[in-house]
């Protein structure tokens, strides 16, 4: 795996995983690539854009891209680096349609993506769009991630459209489906931004619902 790219792409030690960052287009797209230290199977979550870089970033090398949800400032890539590496692609089962390209595997709550000897749980977070999914890393350090798209961002969730139900049904998701199952500790990972943790944003929620988004 290669170091930082262009100066933008951070490096996070884990016991089980390598994780890289690349921040990619005038959107501030996040694309994560994380790699099995003990097979070297690697998985990037969302080919948002500039295929060159999310390339540069994984040597050419790729066994999986999972994208989180349908819009297309998560796929625009998504054709280029799938024919560069032959990786398999996986989305939520709902917004498989909404690919450049075809799906090798429709994700549901509950599923497990499997990458070397990673294991990443499927959080279904619907909403945002119908579809969108987040990923769950537990590490052998006690460590854990969430891989959360478009769904979970410091301050508050994704965009709903001004849709009521969506809103409301997002929300739910992200109290039932994430914070009411993982520890403050864990590390969220937006599909946009910075980084955050669940300790940091449960303060928040009665007044993301008090407002409506």
């Amino acid at each position: 795996m290669t170091g930082p790219v262009d100066g933008d792409a951070a490096v996070r030690p884990l016991e089980a995983v390598r994780l890289a960052t690349a921040r990619v287009s005038a959107m501030d797209n996040a694309c994560y690539l994380l790699e099995c230290r003990a097979t070297g199977a690697r998985l990037l979550v969302d080919a948002a854009d500039d295929a060159p870089r999310l390339l540069e970033l994984c040597d050419g090398r790729l066994d999986v891209v999972v994208t989180t949800h349908g819009h297309w400032d998560h796929h625009r890539a998504l054709p280029a680096v799938v024919a560069a590496t032959g990786a398999r692609v996986l989305v939520g089962a709902e917004d498989a349609g909404d690919l450049p390209v075809p799906a090798d595997r429709l994700l549901r709550h509950g599923d497990v993506v499997e990458v070397g000897h990673l294991r990443l749980d499927v959080v279904a977070l619907r909403g945002h769009t119908p579809g969108s999914v987040a990923l769950v890393l537990r590490d052998p350090s006690g460590r854990v991630l969430a891989l959360t798209g478009d769904s979970l961002f410091p301050g508050g969730v994704g965009a709903t459209g001004g849709d009521a139900d969506r809103f409301r049904q997002l929300l739910d998701d992200v109290e039932a489906r994430l914070l009411a199952v993982l520890p403050d500790r864990t590390e969220v990972l937006p599909g946009h931004g910075e980084p955050t943790t669940l300790g940091a944003e449960r303060p928040g929620v009665p007044q993301w619902r008090s407002r409506g988004w």
